[in-house]
């Protein structure tokens, strides 16, 4: 199997600042910039030979590319293909788990976020980027789903982990040798803003006291686990600074395909 990257460009159902649409073309422009070269922390090169670039989506309204987004990554799945899916907001993770329940038995969830995004609904919106994760365990969508870097837990969300017995290493609790195993294969679903601001500030939501790049990187070399797929969402060009974030997406992508191409 080979890694694909495709780009989602839709940020509608973001609930404070549009402009993670915008982020695809920038992220994937870092990756391949000659400002760095493609070899990879293990060693391993990420280029446009060995990650296949299946390109940008075409953007479309709430339930209709909610179908687009399970469509385009059920055929990479289907073509042999581990995506690597540039967001866009939170909302695109639950279409793309919908496609890969269809083709994984057992699979888990290793989620990057200051956020739980395990709300009911948020605003009337069960669909909106705080929420996804409630759709994919309602669904029944993964057998476990792990979250690190987690620093903004409401009751009602603390409710909802008790609920789908969702396993949560909030930031408080970090440290750096903490043991992350898993099975299943993998999913790696990353909120830039899992990262701390001073990494990352390229994000709607700033939240201090998160990870920094190398422990976020750490966490990724150190995975016991077949990683099968990725996103990356909820980096904010509008809120970057010096092309910052952009490049620190880069270097997550280039880490997570190497390690698929690594297994």
């Amino acid at each position: 199997m080979k890694p694909a990257l495709i780009g989602i460009p839709w940020d509608e159902m973001s609930s404070f600042m549009r402009g993670a649409a915008e982020a695809p073309p920038l992220i994937r422009a870092a990756l391949f910039s000659e400002a760095s070269n493609p070899f990879s922390e293990s060693g391993i090169a990420v280029t446009r030979e060995t990650l296949h670039d299946a390109g940008d989506m075409e953007p479309a309204t709430c339930e209709a590319m909610m179908q687009q987004i399970e469509t385009a990554i059920a055929e990479l799945l289907e073509q042999g293909f581990q995506p690597i899916s540039l967001g866009g907001d939170h909302a695109i993770t639950f279409p793309i788990l919908r496609a890969f329940a269809k083709r994984y038995r057992r699979l888990s969830i290793l989620h990057f976020d200051a956020h739980p995004d395990l709300y009911d609904e948020l605003d009337g919106n069960r669909l909106s980027h705080a929420c996804p994760f409630a759709r994919i365990m309602e669904e029944g969508l993964v057998e476990r789903l792990v979250q690190v870097g987690i620093r903004t837990m409401t009751d009602h969300q603390r409710q909802q982990v008790e609920r789908f017995g969702v396993e949560v290493i909030e930031m408080r609790d970090w440290r750096d040798d903490w043991p992350i195993d898993f099975d299943t294969p993998v999913y790696i679903s990353f909120d830039v803003d899992g990262l701390d601001p001073a990494f990352a500030p390229g994000v709607s939501h700033r939240e201090p006291g998160g990870l920094s790049t190398r422990q976020a990187i750490n966490t990724i070399l150190n995975l016991n686990a077949e990683i099968v797929g990725a996103d990356i969402v909820e980096f904010n060009p509008r809120m970057d600074v010096a092309n910052l974030t952009e490049t620190v997406c880069a270097k997550i992508v280039k880490e997570i395909a190497a390690q698929m191409l690594r297994t």
